[in-house]
């Protein structure tokens, strides 16, 4: 009798534990919610200021009127590597045409990133994001991921992983300007 009584306690010690947990982490996920709050496509892209690799200032504001091609990337993401090359010979064709590059890289050094597009000649805007807040604030997971944002400054749409060079050209023509 002892016996059972003891495993009804052990029970109902394992229910409320649950139950208490369940709780907290609710409460814990709504008071954070606006913090991870996902963007998507129609919302309006938050604006940022990251300097690039000569020192000058990119806001995203400064470019409403044109398309932008909005990249998060990384120089050790293989994928990144393979799709920077075609998005260079876009962005020849793309860019008197009121399509943007903006490269975002994830808070590597000036030297890395430098390298990196030395080695792959690239010639569109490339910032670093240092301390990760626009990383943050887009809730980008994984690299690449490409954001296309119309003239208006909506997301038109999120595009996550490795791009072929197709696939990038046919973006860049979504966002032109009409």
């Amino acid at each position: 009798m002892a016996q059972t009584k003891q495993k009804r306690f052990l029970i109902r010690t394992l229910i409320l534990t649950v139950l208490a947990v369940a709780i907290i982490y609710t409460i814990y996920n709504n008071a954070t919610k606006d913090k991870f709050e996902v963007l998507g496509v129609g919302d309006e892209a938050p604006d940022f200021t990251l300097v690039d690799l000569n020192g000058e200032e990119h806001r995203l504001s400064d470019y409403k009127g044109q398309g932008v091609f909005l990249n998060f990337w990384g120089t050790w993401c293989k994928p990144c590597a393979k799709e920077m090359p075609a998005m260079d010979r876009q962005y020849e064709v793309f860019k008197d045409q009121g399509v943007q590059i903006l490269a975002v890289n994830i808070a590597q050094s000036n030297f890395e990133v430098e390298r990196f597009a030395d080695q792959y000649g690239l010639d569109f805007p490339i910032v670093i994001d240092k301390t990760k807040s626009v990383m943050e604030a887009y809730n980008i997971d994984p690299l690449p991921t490409t954001l296309l944002i119309n003239p208006e400054g909506e997301i038109e749409k999120i595009v996550r992983g490795e791009m072929t060079e197709q696939d990038i050209a046919l973006f860049m023509e979504q966002i032109r300007p009409e």
